[in-house]
């Protein structure tokens, strides 16, 4: 009953991708976690610990953040608005935009099944709880300096590609903050999944995530490529710096087409 009412809260708030097909994916799934995160409180607030509540507040801190970072960032961006448009998907049939809203809902109940699952259980602060909040708030973080850091530059330079701050360590620290936030996730319920069901539906949100990150690294190598591939300083830039996590050589994913999100 617990993931049904999840899922639910996750496929009304997504709905938002009906008045705009990209919502599924951005505006919709930063305000579908933090709902999550309400209603996992309101749902199960006889069994909060200090830590299952620290983990839904993150929830609800991240999903209004980028949700709202989203919406701003469309409504007063004449560039985004413009990159919006240009990549959005127009003339979607309604049967196709069914099965994206449900399958997008479906992976916003499986990211955040972990934290259910540890509420359901009532378990409190242990390691693997200590560790996800941590690597969850550490997501998070990253994610904000990023775009912080995002904007300042493109106010300096509008038409540059950014390779300062955390961008000078990995080109897309975004996403490389929603890897570690959803890695705390999925390392919170290690020691609390007891059955094939919930190893199942943990790990099929994680590999989703990831699946998701590294399908968006790829659109945004390719906007790129087109934008500043013919700048020198961009070219050595992307042969130097990682693409998606810090340190490990992986440059460029341009080449991976069943990368598609």
């Amino acid at each position: 009953m617990h993931l049904l009412i999840v899922f639910l809260t996750a496929l009304i708030i997504a709905s938002v991708g009906f008045i705009m097909y990209v919502y599924f994916f951005s505006v919709g799934y930063g305000f579908s976690i933090a709902g999550i995160g309400i209603v996992l409180l309101i749902m199960l607030r006889a069994n909060i610990t200090p830590a299952t509540l620290i983990m839904c507040l993150l929830f609800i801190i991240y999903g209004a953040r980028l949700g709202g970072y989203l919406l701003y960032r469309e409504l007063k961006s004449t560039a985004y608005k413009k990159l919006l448009k240009g990549e959005s998907k127009s003339n979607v049939p309604v049967g196709v935009k069914i099965c994206i809203w449900l399958a997008c809902a479906l992976l916003y109940l499986c990211e955040t099944a972990p934290v259910l699952f540890r509420m359901e259980a009532g378990a409190g602060a242990d390691a693997f709880s200590i560790i996800g909040i941590i690597l969850m708030a550490s997501g998070i973080i990253i994610e904000m300096l990023a775009d912080a850091q995002k904007n300042a530059a493109k106010k300096r330079d509008p038409h540059m590609f950014v390779d300062t701050g955390l961008y000078s360590i990995v080109r897309c620290p975004n996403y490389f903050g929603e890897l570690l936030l959803w890695t705390g996730v999925f390392i919170s319920g290690l020691n609390i999944y007891s059955s094939v069901l919930m190893w199942f539906i943990a790990l099929l949100g994680y590999i989703g995530i990831i699946y998701v990150m590294f399908s968006g690294a790829r659109r945004l190598e390719l906007r790129q490529d087109r934008n500043y591939g013919h700048n020198p300083r961009y070219q050595k830039y992307v042969k130097t710096v990682p693409i998606i996590i810090p340190f490990v050589p992986i440059y460029s994913v341009k080449k991976h087409s069943w990368l598609v999100a």
